[in-house]
Order: structure tokens, then sequence, then C-alpha cells
């Protein structure tokens, strides 16, 4: 029988061993939830999937999966077509940006100017 391999974080290893106490009964799962910092339901959950999938269910499903929100290599490639070759400033581009309504530049906050308050007796008398 061939062994498998788990690429697991740190952070599922260390709820692996967390949870193999659980189910060995040498923690309970309200101890192990304030130990992962997870609900005592979400314990269950990872009981569960631990009985069903083994160590491989603690693992995060989205791991090695690219983000949703990534652009693809063909828009990398042809960006960097476009900006290879130019030398400027970042500034300088970022002035063509707002030029072009493209950047919006970060309104400053108003300087609060606060009044000073009316000397008090200790004060009169050069007493702190």
């Amino acid at each position: 029988m061939a062994e498998e391999t788990i690429a697991m974080t740190q952070k599922a290893i260390d709820r692996l061993s967390v949870i193999q106490q659980v189910v060995n009964r040498q923690l309970r799962q309200r101890e192990a939830a304030v130990q992962l910092g997870l609900s005592i339901r979400q314990v269950k959950r990872l009981v569960t999937r631990f009985h069903q999938e083994g160590p491989s269910g603690l693992v995060s499903r989205h791991l090695g999966r690219r983000a949703g929100n990534a652009l693809s290599q063909a828009v990398r490639q042809e960006v960097m077509g476009l900006v290879h070759g130019y030398w400027l400033s970042v500034e300088t581009l970022r002035q063509w940006m707002i030029a072009e309504g493209l950047w919006k530049p970060k309104k400053r906050k108003a300087a609060r100017i606060h009044q000073r308050r009316p000397a008090g007796p200790a004060r009169e008398n050069g007493c702190r």
C-alpha cells in the first residue's frame, strides 16, 4: 500500500494535532474550540471531516488555487509590453493619470484649529 503525501500549512498541522486529541478523547470539543479560535460547531464539523477523509480533510480546499480576482498571464504580458522601455518617474505617471481622470488624488483633511482654554485660577498664580 503506497503512502499518500499531503501538503499542509502550519495552521493545518496544528489543527490536525488538536483534532486528533479530540478524537482520542484527550481533549474536549470546547477546549479544542478555544485553542483553535473556532466555535464548538466548527470543531464538530472538523471532527466529522477527519473521520470521513482523514488528515487530508483538514487541509484548506482553496490551497493551491488562484484567487478569483487574479489577472491572467496574457493581461500581465500585455501591460508589461506597454510599459517596457519607457523610463519615467512614478510622479510623472501619477500626474498624467490625474490629468486624464484615471487617478483621484486623496483629499487632505483641513487643519483643525483648537481654541485655547481660558486660564484657570491656578494658572493665574503661576502654580501648576
